[in-house]
């Protein structure tokens, strides 16, 4: 497996040695000793799949008090995987990294606790394995609104399919003021 760092501290894309002959192909997807060598010594407690089509647009998700690192990949179909820094002290507070994630390509990308994580299905269908280091809990929900100006993502359309939820998510200035309230309390 080779980890690869990105410019947000923490968040590292993951491209595992695949071996391939005319029966297909085999790879590991994660080897504990493997990642913890590489620093993400992390212990994952939920795996979730999604199944989405051409325009769905997801996210962009976190947890408040019990934030989740994921480690996301897609087994079938293309996605274009976003990750955004929400760490109120951090000099990278409120950037963004997207990668192109693919069932052909294998690649993984593990975004940490104290981070977004949003996804746009660029195929026509796309299913997303992401393996999760604490459990989804609805009442610690948090996110922001795809289209942010000042985040500024170039998700590469205009107009996604979206869930209610994520219609209604608040701007990353509006969640910083939570952040900070939550952080004062």
């Amino acid at each position: 497996m080779n980890f690869i760092p990105t410019e947000l501290p923490g968040v590292i894309l993951i491209e595992p040695q695949v071996f391939r002959d005319a029966r297909g192909f085999f790879l590991e997807t994660y080897h504990q000793a493997k990642f913890a060598a590489a620093g993400l010594n992390v212990t994952f407690v939920q795996d979730n799949h999604s199944k989405s089509t051409r325009g769905t647009l997801r996210g962009l998700h976190g947890q408040l008090r019990r934030p989740q690192g994921k480690l996301v990949r897609v087994v079938a179909g293309e996605i274009f995987d976003v990750a955004v820094d929400i760490r109120l002290d951090s000099p990278t507070f409120g950037r963004w990294l997207g990668v192109t994630l693919s069932a052909a390509n294998f690649r993984q990308l593990y975004v940490p606790p104290g981070f977004l994580h949003g996804f746009r299905v660029v195929s026509e269908t796309a299913e997303a394995l992401y393996k999760c280091t604490t459990l989804y809990d609805p009442t610690d929900e948090i996110g922001v609104i795809w289209n942010d100006p000042e985040i500024g993502i170039d998700w590469g359309l205009r107009a996604p399919l979206l869930s209610e939820k994520d219609r209604r998510l608040p701007t990353l200035r509006e969640l910083a003021e939570r952040l900070r309230a939550t952080d004062g309390a």
